[in-house]
């Protein structure tokens, strides 16, 4: 069994939040998978089915970002999952904009939805960072995340959620190289004649 953890902030209030990506992420996996709907346990709401052939529990945090690993941390106890088969995903500054990068373990990078997460249940989990772009200056970075995507973004945005949930499959049977090119193939704007530039099939950049 797998779980899926999307980070974000509770309420309407945050819904439209850059720093919710990672409850946007999951909700189209629930949505594209048929998945049952939400219920609240953990504190947090979760769903539960299939994907790939794989039992897999989604998680939302009810938390607030600063104390999602609680959540994660109950559900993992409750269902003896391992940390290396729980999959976090959440925004990340330091991408650009429907860039999409999976590790396993490393730092928090300041981000305190992680930061809960590693404190919980332990720094080995996979991550799936979702680009959200800086705003430039450190100081502006509060605001940037706390505060709707621009409705410019959903050009990007709505394709990359789509992209993300269609290839969530890759991340349980551990093709992670294939997740970030199926992502990066299916947003990559396209030339008028609709054609790839040459030696970009892949995405192998960090």
């Amino acid at each position: 069994m797998w779980i899926f953890v999307g980070l974000g902030n509770p309420g309407k209030e945050y819904g439209g939040h850059r720093h919710n990506v990672g409850f946007m992420a999951v909700d189209q996996i629930v949505r594209r998978h048929n998945l049952p709907p939400y219920k609240k346990r953990f504190n947090a709401y979760v769903s539960e089915g299939m994907i790939e052939g794989e039992k897999v529990l989604i998680v939302r945090p009810q938390t607030y970002m600063n104390h999602s690993g609680q959540a994660v941390s109950e559900a993992a106890r409750f269902y003896k999952i391992p940390t290396e088969q729980v999959v976090v995903f959440y925004d990340e500054l330091d991408l650009d904009p429907s860039k999409v990068r999976v590790k396993i373990g490393g730092g928090s990078g300041g981000h305190n939805g992680i930061r809960s997460v590693d404190a919980h249940i332990g720094n080995g989990f996979k991550r799936v960072r979702i680009g959200i772009g800086h705003p430039g200056h450190k100081e502006l970075v509060h605001g940037y995340v706390l505060h709707d995507f621009a409705k410019a973004d959903l050009e990007w945005l709505e394709p990359l959620l789509d992209a993300i949930a269609d290839a969530a499959g890759d991340l349980v049977t551990g093709r992670d190289d294939n997740f970030m090119n199926k992502v990066a193939l299916k947003t990559r704007p396209q030339r008028p004649n609709g054609s790839k530039r040459a030696g970009q099939d892949t995405e192998t950049d960090e």
